[in-house]
């Protein structure tokens, strides 16, 4: 399988996550996005109208994480943030899954947390990613929310935060695309470094890739 500059770009979620990225280093995000035509940059909620204001008449979406990092929130807390973030600018929202409640089996409040999240985003046009953070969860685990997505249909299953002991691995994206197929998409996201690792993601399956190396990935084209 061979990737253009152009597909490759059009897959990335340019990304900075970290407390710290203060003013210089947004802008900076916002900038390669848009130099480079990135499909969106993924940012914590309360740098959405900053990237809003960075991002202004580009074509790039501002992609604000949920939950995150540890999905350790009441899912009425989730719907809030989902909304709030929404409001403030937002094009697609990536929350993190209670990682807890799937290891108790309790798939009732993960298909509530689920759906009520798909339900506001799309209520307003916003694509919707769910994060299972696959380095804490069995391959039944993993499974198991993954056909919950697949009863739910958010846009997009996604496989870390890059903020667990792991991240994206060849494996659990060719696991989760098994159970959903072409009817919900997959994310591969945490440790993609370099162009090799992005392309094996995405010959198993992985339709979006989020990296804080989008820059690093291009250059395999220069």
């Amino acid at each position: 399988m061979s990737l253009t500059k152009k597909q490759l770009a059009d897959m990335i979620d340019h990304t900075n996550l970290k407390a710290f990225a203060d003013d210089a280093a947004i802008r900076k995000l916002c900038e390669e996005a848009r130099s480079y035509g990135f499909k969106a940059v993924a940012i914590n909620g309360a740098q959405i109208e900053r990237c809003a204001k960075y991002l202004e008449g580009s074509r790039v979406h501002i992609g604000a994480t949920v939950g995150f990092p540890l999905g350790q929130m009441t899912v009425e807390s989730k719907v809030f943030e989902t909304g709030d973030a929404i409001r403030k600018g937002a094009h697609e929202i990536d929350y993190v899954l209670n990682v807890a409640e799937l290891k108790n089996g309790n798939t009732g409040l993960i298909e509530r947390e689920m759906r009520e999240i798909t339900e506001v985003c799309r209520a307003n046009g916003i694509i919707c990613k769910v994060i299972f953070e696959n380095c804490y969860l069995t391959d039944e685990e993993k499974r198991t929310a993954a056909e919950i997505a697949l009863k739910v249909r958010p846009d997009f299953i996604k496989t870390s935060t890059g903020f667990g002991t792991g991240g994206a691995t060849v494996e659990d994206v060719r696991l989760m695309k098994s159970v959903v197929g072409d009817v919900v998409k997959v994310k591969a996201a945490g440790g993609i470094r370099d162009f090799e690792t992005a392309l094996a993601m995405v010959e198993a399956g992985a339709e979006r890739l989020g990296t804080s190396a989008g820059v690093e990935l291009m250059k395999h084209f220069e």
